[in-house]
């Protein structure tokens, strides 16, 4: 996802005056213009902005691999419109830091949630959104952005930024159900997508990190790193396997195919949002019932979006 900053800047220059006037007709409606980098982030600007955000996202396709998006002149074209930006951080999407600094706009708002979570540079998995600490910051800041942009409206967002903390208590119910039924499973996974789901349901990730970072880096992993895993799948040393379901590769297949063989549950995880039918904390809901459904049963879940339907 790196983009060279002259082409961030020729994308925006070229979008830029459409793109604003389209967004001042809609902000002299009273509509603030939103944009989630992601989709999970979007839905959430969604549910606190309610009536008065028009909210759009850029990455949003739980069959594409994010690590290899491609930017346009129409996503350069929203971004220099939007008012309010939420972004992940941890070179995660860089290429929009580049894009926004390329298209400024006087009185825009960017949340960055590494920085908000005040995570440093080397943090090692950006995956954010699966940490429970994450999304109550980042509504709460959304709910304050939106405020100052139509402070006319700010009980408004108030109400619903409560609601959607009080929306988050069944996932939060659900893996702390899971850590006390279930305390110090061992799993295995490809690479660290779902990492701090499973920290919070107590699981055991006994996968090699370093493994994890290089399929994450599209890297050629260590030999010794890949045995190991294939030994933990062998010999049944693992309840569960989760891979991402967004990308695979021949060595992430071999591994499903090993887990698959020796009758080890799988469950598929996500970098982005399942659409349509989920909302954020359905989704992340969704995500731990499947892992207990693993643990409990020996239920396969591969996706999310089969399971859906």
């Amino acid at each position: 996802m790196r983009l060279k900053t002259a082409l961030a800047r020729g994308l925006a220059a070229a979008a830029l005056t459409g793109a604003l006037g389209l967004v001042t007709q809609a902000r002299a409606a009273g509509i603030i213009q939103a944009i989630g980098v992601e989709n999970e982030y979007a839905d959430v600007i969604g549910q606190i902005g309610g009536d008065y955000v028009h909210v759009s996202t850029i990455m949003s396709d739980p069959n594409t691999d994010p690590h290899s998006f491609e930017v346009s002149p129409k996503i350069a074209g929203s971004i220099a419109g939007a008012d309010l930006i939420v972004e992940n951080g941890l070179g995660y999407d860089s290429w929009a830091d580049k894009m926004i600094a390329a298209a400024p706009k006087s009185g825009r708002e960017v949340i960055n949630v590494q920085h908000l979570r005040a995570l440093p540079d080397d943090t090692a998995n950006p995956h954010l959104w699966y940490d429970p600490a994450t999304m109550p910051l980042v509504a709460k800041a959304i709910a304050e952005q939106l405020s100052r942009l139509d402070p006319t409206h700010a009980g408004y967002f108030a109400e619903r930024e409560t609601a959607f903390e009080t929306s988050l208590k069944p996932w939060l119910a659900a893996l702390a159900s899971f850590k006390a039924t279930y305390p110090g499973t061992a799993v295995a996974v490809t690479e660290p997508v779902g990492d701090y789901m499973l920290h919070a349901a107590g699981a055991k990730i006994d996968t090699p990190w370093a493994l994890e970072a290089a399929i994450m880096n599209d890297t050629d992993p260590a030999p010794q790193d890949v045995s190991k895993q294939n030994a933990l799948l062998k010999n049944g040393a693992v309840k569960v396997f989760l891979y991402n379901q967004q990308v695979t590769d021949p060595l992430t297949q071999s591994f499903l195919e090993l887990a698959h063989k020796q009758g080890i549950p799988v469950v598929g995880v996500y970098e982005t949002m399942p659409t349509p039918g989920y909302s954020y904390q359905s989704w992340m809901l969704a995500e731990v019932t499947a892992l207990t459904k693993a643990v409990a049963d020996k239920t396969s879940t591969e996706s999310l979006l089969r399971a859906a339907k």
